[in-house]
C-alpha cells in the first residue's frame, strides 16, 4: 500500500478548498446585483453550496497540517502566492454571460470530479465529495441551461455568450493538470485522474455549445500557475476585499 504524506494530503485539500472558496468569493459578488431576483437567489444558493464545500476541505487541511490553523485562518490570514487555486475561478465577473461561461466550465469539469473523489481512499475527502455531487449536478445543470439559453437567444445575447466562452476557455487546461503531488496521492488511491475527466467534460461541453449554437474556442494559450501560487493581477483585489476584516481587526468574532 503507498504511503501517503501528510505534506501531500494537506497540499491537496488546501487547493481543493481554494477552488471553492474563490468561486464562492467570485459569486458572492453577484449578491444584489444579478440581472432579476431569481437569478440573484440563484447565484447566492450556489455561492452558499461552494463555500460550504470550502469549509469542509480547508478545515481537514487544517487537521492534518497539524499547525493549529483552522478554516478561517487559511481562508484569511494567507498571500496571493499561498493559494492554490486553478485561475478559471478567480476570473471576473464580467457581464452575466461571462459569469456563465466561467461557471458553466467549471461545473461540467466539477461534477465528474466529485463523483470520482467520493470514492476516494481518504474518508474524509470522499465524504466531502459524497455531499458535493447533488449540489454539484444542480450546479451543472443551471449554468448549462443559461449558456444554452443566452447562447440561442437573441443575436446581443450570442455575441455576448460566444465572447464569454472564448475568454474563459483558455484556462481549462489547468483543471487537467497534474504535478508530483497529485500524482503521489492518485496511486494511493486518494486523488483523482483528472486526465480520465477528460473525455466527459469535452461531451458536456461539445453537446451544450451544439444546443447553444456556439462555437468551441481553438487557441494555444493556456495560462496555468495557480496551483503554485502565480495568480492573475484581479487576484489581489479579491483578497483584498475578501479578507479586509480579519486583517483589519485580528481575531474578530461575532
Amino acid at each position: 500500500m503507498t504511503t501517503v504524506s501528510n505534506d501531500d494530503l494537506f497540499a491537496y485539500a488546501l487547493r481543493l478548498g481554494d477552488d471553492s472558496l474563490i468561486l464562492g468569493q467570485r459569486l458572492g459578488e453577484w449578491c444584489a446585483k444579478s440581472p432579476e431576483m431569481e437569478l440573484d437567489i440563484a447565484l447566492m444558493n450556489t455561492a452558499l453550496d461552494v463555500l460550504g464545500r470550502a469549509r469542509g476541505f480547508l478545515t481537514y487541511a487544517g487537521q492534518v497540517e497539524g499547525n493549529g490553523r483552522d478554516e478561517d485562518a487559511l481562508a484569511f490570514l494567507r498571500d496571493v502566492e499561498a493559494f492554490g487555486n486553478v485561475l478559471l475561478v478567480e476570473q471576473p465577473n464580467g457581464n452575466f454571460a461571462d459569469t456563465i461561461a466561467r461557471q458553466f466550465l467549471f461545473d461540467a469539469f466539477d461534477l465528474p470530479f466529485m463523483e470520482a473523489l467520493a470514492a476516494s481512499a481518504d474518508e474524509t475527502l470522499s465524504a466531502i465529495a459524497a455531499k458535493a455531487v447533488k449540489e454539484t449536478a444542480y450546479h451543472l445543470r443551471f449554468s448549462r441551461e443559461w449558456t444554452i439559453r443566452l447562447g440561442d437567444g437573441t443575436e446581443e445575447s450570442h455575441a455576448r455568450m460566444q465572447a464569454a466562452v472564448n475568454e474563459m476557455w483558455p484556462y481549462v487546461h489547468e483543471l487537467f493538470e497534474m504535478d508530483a503531488v497529485e500524482e503521489r496521492l492518485c496511486a494511493a488511491g486518494v486523488a483523482v485522474d483528472r486526465a480520465a475527466l477528460r473525455d466527459r467534460f469535452e461531451r458536456t461541453v461539445a453537446d451544450t455549445l451544439a444546443e447553444a449554437t456556439l462555437t468551441r474556442p481553438e487557441t494555444s494559450w493556456r495560462p496555468v500557475g495557480g496551483r503554485h501560487g502565480r495568480h492573475t493581477e484581479q487576484f489581489g483585489h479579491l483578497l483584498a476585499e475578501m479578507q479586509w476584516m480579519q486583517r483589519a481587526y485580528p481575531g474578530c468574532t461575532w
